[in-house]
């Protein structure tokens, strides 16, 4: 049986993502800060095939215990879902945003990802074909942001947006350097999604959002690499 790691996976997106890969016949770790509402989301899925992990992605200490935990069950990884996020507090004009917040967001949307990513790093390379799936947004394409016919164009926020632009960046650099690899790793866009985190304001759903992300979590051997990819774009290609 393939397992699958995700963070933030106790709600909205992060739990549908793992309905998604539950019913695609993998076993899931249920990342999550609080281990209750962890517990709650499993008891939710209803299926044997899952086990919470407490995984503070922003303390190194919570993510090393979880890299035990999910080492003593099994002896490889086949995903890794970095789905954990956070919005930040608002407005976030660049002129008055205090960097307290931008450190801040920056912890759980990118230095988070890195510490997870490098600490389950050893349990992925042990799995044939290997997947490591960053979520990321269409907020971080500077291409589209440099575009005054987008949609989101004058969303020009100073935290969360270039936290997932700095993510695509590191992405980019992991995926050249694993190119050599069966690895396959790539940054998702799962759109805008009506979740808590915006209030649900979002267009999309959850389901949609999730089924974008299982697709690169479960791409075949000719599958792309250090690709950005994003749910508003109808799931075709994004420009950096």
């Amino acid at each position: 049986m393939k397992t699958a790691l995700i963070t933030g996976a106790n709600k909205s997106i992060g739990f549908e993502t793992a309905r998604q890969l539950l019913d695609a016949g993998y076993f899931v770790y249920i990342g999550s800060r609080d281990m209750a509402r962890g517990e709650e989301a499993a008891a939710q899925l209803g299926s044997e095939n899952t086990a919470v992990v407490a995984l503070d992605v922003t303390d190194i200490h919570s993510i090393h215990a979880a890299r035990e935990l999910v080492g003593r069950t099994t002896d490889k990884l086949d995903v890794l879902i970095n789905n954990a996020g956070i919005r930040g507090e608002f407005p976030q004009t660049p002129a008055s945003v205090s960097t307290s917040t931008i450190r801040h967001v920056f912890e759980t949307n990118f230095f988070g990802v890195i510490d997870v990513t490098q600490a389950f790093l050893d349990l992925l390379r042990q799995a044939p074909h290997p997947r490591i799936v960053n979520v990321t947004s269409g907020l971080a394409s500077l291409t589209l942001h440099s575009d005054p016919s987008w949609v989101y164009y004058p969303i020009k926020g100073a935290a969360y947006g270039p936290s997932k632009t700095a993510l695509n960046a590191w992405t980019l650099a992991l995926a050249y350097e694993l190119r050599d690899t069966t690895f396959k790793v790539n940054v998702v866009d799962p759109g805008y999604t009506a979740t808590d985190f915006n209030d649900h304001s979002g267009t999309g759903t959850v389901e949609d959002a999730a089924a974008i992300l299982v697709r690169f979590a479960t791409l075949d051997v000719d599958g792309p690499t250090g690709k950005y990819f994003s749910n508003d774009l109808g799931g075709e290609e994004s420009p950096w």
